[in-house]
């Protein structure tokens, strides 16, 4: 018996410590290989502010920063990095470490792709890697303990895999801000436990799945800022859980299914930027939860009915950008905690409620732009907290109510083109964080120098088209005022001196008043200043040579006024200057011809007592020009003399130097029995490497691109449609094209049998056309000023004149990395587009260089709003994109026209914005002569970003002038030595 229980208590004890020996040998096997497995991951990691120190084997990895354990043991449970400023590679290793549940590498800058071990995790319970530089697809493969995913704010590409499906325990699941591409998939709605669901800022496309309505655990939905198209699903109804849809800026029609309605949860719904049409639904107001409503940008109609009170929890209404009519509902002064109320360009009438404000904390209101009539409400500032006020383009009438004149939270007040009276209040002028103060275009009156100005914060003030007299405020008693406008009132005495002191001016204009007395020296010291207007005054006294100091100044009209004296010479050094008036004064002497006095128009200069300047002027010659008499005949043939060398050294170096212009003809014969090829190359490297059966092989393979090991080059293939003789002759034009933002023509290939292939300088990049969503204001301002830069070289310095017609397009223009920038090249032989084609070209054939500009023009209103020709029927009542941009110029927000990933920097700098699409406007004018030039555009773009550099040469923007010196201005931008000789020969001539 005895021995027995001996033996039982052996046994165990020997499986007691079998048992213990494998538990620590698995515990320590585990341990020293999850240290492997860190280690190696850090390997891949840079780490620049050294928060992995403490990863190394002196120390237990429970102890290293971002790494968590079981409490009970030393078995690792999480790694979080987030926000560390790490970047390399993901290393394969973090993914093979056992029992591992939280994975946390966000907010940094890892780039490659991701693991595809990475789902072969299978313990893994949160997955973080958002807001990182990651590329690739994601990987294939499922997780089902996997409760959270975010890739969110990469750069990963492809579709949405088909296996998300399996993903059955997934609660959180966040891939927006990627550009991944096809529709969402249906496996998704699998993913019944699923709460959070985010897939904006991509670029799908196909219907929203009617099977979403059997995701019952939905609280949220963002799907934003894609491109998918249909109709809202009625199923969208019986997500019953769900209190925020967003469904933003995609392509959706039709009407607002009812079945929103039953989302009784709902807290935020988003459905702005759209094409959704008919009235709001009724079911609609059910939402009484809602705090949230944004419908606007869409093509809904009808009225607003008094419904709306019962929004009890409603802090923001967008319902702007629609064709809604009727009165605004009383109801919506009774919402109280109503904070903005946007209804802005719609067609609602009648006035505003009269307590609007007087019961919620009403911080924004815009109802600009519609019909309203009667008076501006006492209510609206009744909480203290109103900040933006937006009346703009109504009917308004009566006075500036006391209580807004005194409401010490405005911030922006845009009360233009109504027809509001009175007196400005002295209370109106104290407000300390108003920055933007519009009241032009009403019938104010009185004087506003006797006020005293206290707006530290103002940086614009319109005042202009009313009846303000009396004399001009020394001070606005803001240090930050960039545009002044006081036009077109009736102001008098004379301009402030103090004016000088505005060092952030950009804009100001004093027209169309009885303003008397000189122009201040002190506004050279205004060194942003862009535009001045002082026209249709009493100014006496000359032109301040000071005012050729300023350096961005673009436009300059001092018409209609008693000025006298000679123009300064020096305004033509001037170089951003593009626009002068100086009609109707009383200047005497020689008009400068240089800069913008080159081609300056006889409208511009008219009714004074000038002479001389440029022929586009159309003075008489000065007298003492005009009797310049070559009395010494020895001088004279001294002269000529001389005049004639010069001329033998600039065709001699002219020569010489378009002797770079190598042509090569050979024949060659297809191999493919395609007969006898003629080969003319403008390149000599290609000459040597390129056959016609590599051209014809490209081709086949519709690859269209030949590589050597001097560059790569493009292949395109004409139909015989496509040219004829006078075609082959603009070729051989384009064969001497040699500017940086244009390809060049390599090669031209003619066979026996008709057919034509031209051969391109390939560049690698992308058309502006795909890639203008990716590229920030800065990128998209260079390729403006590029491509204009190129179209002033082919309408200037092409003999003949090269003029594009209908390839002047964002298909026609890679964009392409430069030194820290984007850059672009024009293919001036590209895909032709019907839609950049100038009206009169297409209607009556008329082609000039201004059918180009109206290409350009398009491309500007693109860089500025994302929008193309392409969206003409989108555009509601207008017929054509340039309708749109008007009508949008004109009467709308630059909030609602401006490209979305543009607008933090429109916000910053709209006076920018907003003259680039006046630009772009004039561009695309219907009447060819009010279109400006190349150089023009160039150099107004230049002044507007600020980017002013030297040019090559000034070239004139009248046609007439353009063609007297165009030979000259192309010799200069070609041969640096040749101005000097040219100048010299000049000066000789005066001499003598």
């Amino acid at each position: 018996m005895k021995t027995t229980v001996k033996n039982t208590q052996e046994t165990c004890f020997m499986l007691l410590f079998l048992f213990l020996s494998w538990v620590l040998c698995n515990g320590f096997g585990d341990y020293n290989e999850q240290k492997e497995l860190l280690l190696s991951t850090k390997a891949s990691i840079f780490d620049p502010s050294s928060f992995l120190s403490n990863w190394n084997n002196s120390s237990s990895i429970c102890n290293w920063n971002g790494v968590s354990c079981d409490s009970n043991s030393t078995r690792l449970t999480g790694v979080n990095l987030s926000g560390k400023n790490l970047s390399g590679t993901i290393s394969d290793s973090l993914f093979q470490i056992l029992h591992i549940e939280t994975i946390d590498l966000s907010n940094n800058q890892f780039s490659g792709v991701i693991p595809r071990i990475i789902f072969s995790c299978s313990s893994l319970i949160h997955l973080n890697l958002s807001n990182n530089n990651l590329t690739g697809s994601i990987p294939k493969g499922s997780i089902p303990k996997l409760e959270k995913l975010d890739l969110s704010n990469n750069f990963l590409s492809g579709p949405i895999p088909d296996g998300i499906g399996f993903f059955s325990g997934l609660q959180y699941l966040d891939l927006g801000g990627n550009a991944l591409v096809g529709k969402i998939p249906k496996s998704l709605t699998n993913l019944t436990k699923l709460q959070d669901l985010t897939l904006a800022s991509n670029q799908l496309v196909g219907e929203l799945p009617a099977e979403l309505g059997f995701m019952k655990s939905l609280k949220f939905i963002y799907l934003g800022y894609n491109n998918l198209t249909g109709q809202i699903p009625n199923e969208i109804g019986e997500l019953l859980f769900l209190n925020h849809l967003n469904l933003a800026f995609n392509n959706l029609t039709g009407e607002i299914p009812p079945s929103v309605g039953n989302l009784t949860e709902l807290n935020y719904l988003f459905l702005y930027f759209n094409k959704l049409t008919g009235l709001i639904p009724r079911t609609i107001f059910n939402l009484k939860k809602l705090k949230s409503l944004d419908v606007s940008d869409n093509l809904l109609s009808g009225e607003i009915p008094e419904l709306v009170s019962q929004f009890n929890d409603l802090e923001v209404l967008h319902l702007f950008s629609n064709q809604f009519y009727g009165n605004i509902p009383k109801s919506l002064t009774s919402l109280p905690n109503l904070q903005v109320l946007q209804l802005w360009s719609n067609k609602f009438s009648g006035e505003i409620p009269d307590d609007l404000g007087k019961y919620s904390n009403l911080t924004v209101l815009d109802l600009s732009t519609n019909n309203l009539t009667g008076k501006i409400p006492e209510s609206l500032c009744h909480s203290n907290h109103l900040q933006k006020l937006i009346l703009f383009s109504n009917s308004i009438e009566g006075e500036i109510p006391k209580s807004l004149t005194r409401c010490k939270s405005l911030e922006r007040v845009r009360l233009q083109n109504n027809r509001i009276s009175g007196e400005l209040s002295p209370d109106i002028t104290k407000l300390p964080f108003v920055y933007f103060l519009d009241l032009s275009g009403n019938n104010f009156s009185g004087q506003i120098n006797t006020h005293e100005w206290k707006m530290p914060k103002l940086q614009m003030l319109s005042l202009s088209r009313n009846r303000f007299s009396g004399l001009l405020p020394a001070s606005f008693g803001s240090n930050k005022l960039e545009n002044l406008d006081l036009s077109e009132n009736d102001f008098s005495g004379s301009i402030p001196f103090s004016f000088g002191n505005f060092s952030e001016l950009m804009e100001l204009k004093l027209s169309q008043n009885t303003l008397s007395g000189k122009i201040p020296n002190e506004l050279s010291s205004c060194k942003k200043l862009v535009t001045i207007n002082f026209s249709n005054n009493h100014l006496t006294g000359g032109i301040p040579k000071t005012l050729s100091r300023l350096p961005v100044l673009g436009s300059l009209d001092l018409s209609m006024n008693q000025l006298s004296g000679e123009v300064p010479e020096t305004l033509g050094n001037v170089e951003s200057l593009v626009e002068v008036n100086i009609s109707y004064n009383y200047f005497h002497g020689e008009l400068p011809s240089s800069g913008v006095f080159m081609a300056i128009n006889s409208s511009s200069v008219i009714g004074n007592n000038l002479c001389g300047g440029a022929s586009t002027a159309h003075l008489a010659p000065c007298k003492g020009i005009k009797n310049f008499n070559w009395s010494f005949s020895g001088i004279g043939f001294a002269v000529f003399t001389f005049a004639a060398m010069c001329i033998l050294v600039l065709l001699y170096v002219k020569r010489r130097n378009e002797g770079v212009h190598h042509v090569t003809k050979r024949m060659e014969t297809d191999l493919d029995g395609g007969g006898e090829w003629e080969l003319l190359f403008f390149n000599q490297n290609a000459s040597k490497t390129i056959t016609i059966n590599e051209i014809l092989q490209s081709l086949k393979g519709h690859k269209n691109v030949i590589a050597t090991k001097y560059m790569q080059y493009f292949v395109k293939e004409f139909n015989e449609v496509d040219f004829n003789n006078n075609f082959i002759v603009k070729l051989n034009g384009f064969s001497k094209i040699r500017h940086p933002n244009i390809s060049k023509l390599v090669a031209i290939c003619k066979s026996e049998k008709g057919r034509m292939i031209l051969v391109h300088e390939h560049v690698e990049g992308k058309k502006l056309s795909e890639a203008v969503g990716e590229l920030n204001w800065e990128n998209r301002a260079k390729i403006a000023i590029g491509i204009a830069k190129a179209l002033r070289y082919l309408h200037q310095c092409c003999t003949p004149t090269v003029v594009l017609v209908g390839n002047v397009s964002p298909e026609n223009v890679v964009v392409f990395e430069g030194k820290n920038e984007a850059c672009i090249k024009l293919s001036p032989l590209g895909m032709f587009s019907s839609a950049y084609i100038a009206p009169e070209t297409k209607e009556a054939k008329v082609i000039t260089e201004s059918s180009d500009i109206y290409g350009f023009g398009l491309i500007l209103i693109e860089l500025l709003t994302g929008k193309t020709p392409a969206h003409d029927a989108e555009n509601g009542l207008h017929e054509n994109i340039v309708d749109w941009a008007r009508y949008c110029y004109s009467d709308c927000h630059l909030e609602s026209w401006v490209d979305p990933l543009l607008r933090v920097h429109a916000s910053e700098n709209p006076n920018q914005i907003v003259e680039i699409m006046h630009l772009a406007l004039e561009c695309t004018a219907h009447d060819i002569a009010a279109r400006p030039y190349a150089p023009d555009v160039v150099k107004r773009l230049e002044s507007i970003t600020r980017s002013v550099k030297e040019y090559e040469i000034d070239v004139p923007s009248n046609l007439e002038a353009r063609k007297q010196i165009s030979s000259i201005a192309c010799f200069s931008v070609k041969f640096k030595n040749v101005r000097d000789i040219f100048l010299f020969m000049v000066t000789l001539v005066s001499a003598f």
